[in-house]
C-alpha cells in the first residue's frame, strides 16, 4: 500500500463557506417559521446540516507533520501540507511524525567474525517517508525500527573482525574501519526497514570494546603487538645504520675490516642501538703493551 494524496482544500475557505451555510440556513429557517413556508424552513436544516457535515472534515496538520485518513476502514490518502484544510467529511484522522528522529541501541554483546565477544551499540537516525506503510505495513513502526535496528547491529558485527594483529589482509575491521561498517550497517537496515516506509537517514557506532571478560587479555595482545612492531623498525634501522657505518669506514679511511671486526663492529652498534638502557663503553686494551 503506496501513499497517495487525498483531497483537500483551503480551511480557512471551508470555514468562511461553512458559516455563511449556517448563517443563510438560519435566515431560512427563520423567514420559513414566520411566513410558514414549509420549503423555507427545510432548506434552511439542510444548509445548516451541510454546513456542519462539512465543518467536521476541518483538520489541522503541523509542521512536519502528516494526517492519514481513513474512510470506514479504508485509506483513501494523506495531508501532508501544514495548514488549517477541509477534506472528506466522516474520515478518521491519524497523525504521524515526518521529523527526522534517532535511535540509540542497546549496548550488544555478541560474537565477531573470528568469535571473540564484542560490545556494541549504534545510533540510528530515520524518518518516515511513506505514511500509509508506517501505519499500515506494520504494527508498530517505532518498536519495528527499534528492534530491526538492533538485529542489523548484530549481523553486522558478526561479519567483521574487531581488529587485526597477524599483519593479515583482512580488508576491513569494527574498530579500524568504523566509517565502512557504519555504511554497511546503513545498507542493511534500510533493506529491512523498506517495508515500513521508513528511511535511513545516518547510522553511527557509539560503542565498541570487547566483552569484560576478554577485555584484559586483548589488551595485552595489543600491547605485545605494538613492541613487537616497534622493535622490528627498531632492528630494520639497526642493520641500516651498522651497513652505512662499515661502507663509510671502509671509503674513508681506506682500511679494509676483516670479517671478524666487521662482525664485532656489528654486534657493538646492534647492542648499542636497540638496547633499552644506556650502554656502557668499554676500551679494548688486549694489544696495548
Amino acid at each position: 500500500m503506496k501513499e497517495k494524496q487525498v483531497f483537500h482544500i483551503n480551511g480557512y475557505i471551508g470555514l468562511i463557506l461553512a458559516i455563511l451555510f449556517i448563517l443563510g440556513g438560519a435566515w431560512l429557517f427563520l423567514t420559513g417559521t414566520k411566513s410558514s413556508s414549509s420549503i423555507s424552513i427545510i432548506l434552511g436544516i439542510l444548509l445548516i446540516l451541510v454546513a456542519i457535515f462539512g465543518a467536521s472534515s476541518l483538520t489541522i496538520v503541523g509542521p512536519n507533520q502528516a494526517k492519514v485518513l481513513t474512510f470506514f476502514g479504508k485509506y483513501i490518502g494523506t495531508i501532508r501540507d501544514a495548514g488549517l484544510f477541509m477534506t472528506v467529511p466522516l474520515t478518521g484522522k491519524t497523525s504521524i511524525s515526518l521529523r527526522v528522529r534517532n535511535f540509540n541501541s542497546a549496548i550488544l554483546k555478541v560474537n565477531d567474525l573470528r568469535g571473540n565477544p564484542v560490545e556494541i551499540a549504534a545510533v540510528i537516525v530515520f524518518k518516515v517517508v511513506d505514511t500509509s506503510m508506517a501505519l499500515f505495513a506494520v504494527d508498530n513502526y517505532e518498536q519495528f525500527v527499534e528492534i530491526q535496528s538492533e538485529s542489523a547491529v548484530r549481523h553486522i558485527a558478526s561479519e567483521y573482525p574487531y581488529d587485526t594483529f597477524d599483519n593479515s589482509k583482512q580488508p576491513l575491521t569494527l574498530r579500524s574501519n568504523p566509517t565502512e561498517v557504519s555504511d554497511r550497517l546503513t545498507q542493511e537496515l534500510q533493506e529491512r526497514l523498506n517495508v515500513a516506509g521508513v528511511e535511513i537517514v545516518e547510522t553511527r557506532l557509539t560503542h565498541l570494546a570487547y566483552a569484560t571478560e576478554i577485555a584484559s587479555a586483548m589488551l595485552q595482545r595489543q600491547q605485545s603487538t605494538a613492541i613487537l612492531s616497534a622493535r622490528k623498525v627498531i632492528v630494520e634501522g639497526a642493520v641500516s645504520i651498522t651497513e652505512e657505518t662499515i661502507k663509510r669506514l671502509e671509503k674513508d679511511t681506506g682500511m679494509q675490516l676483516s670479517d671478524d671486526k666487521k662482525l664485532q663492529l656489528i654486534n657493538n652498534m646492534m647492542v648499542t642501538i636497540i638496547s633499552e638502557r644506556g650502554s656502557q663503553p668499554i676500551i679494548n686494551t688486549s694489544d696495548v703493551k
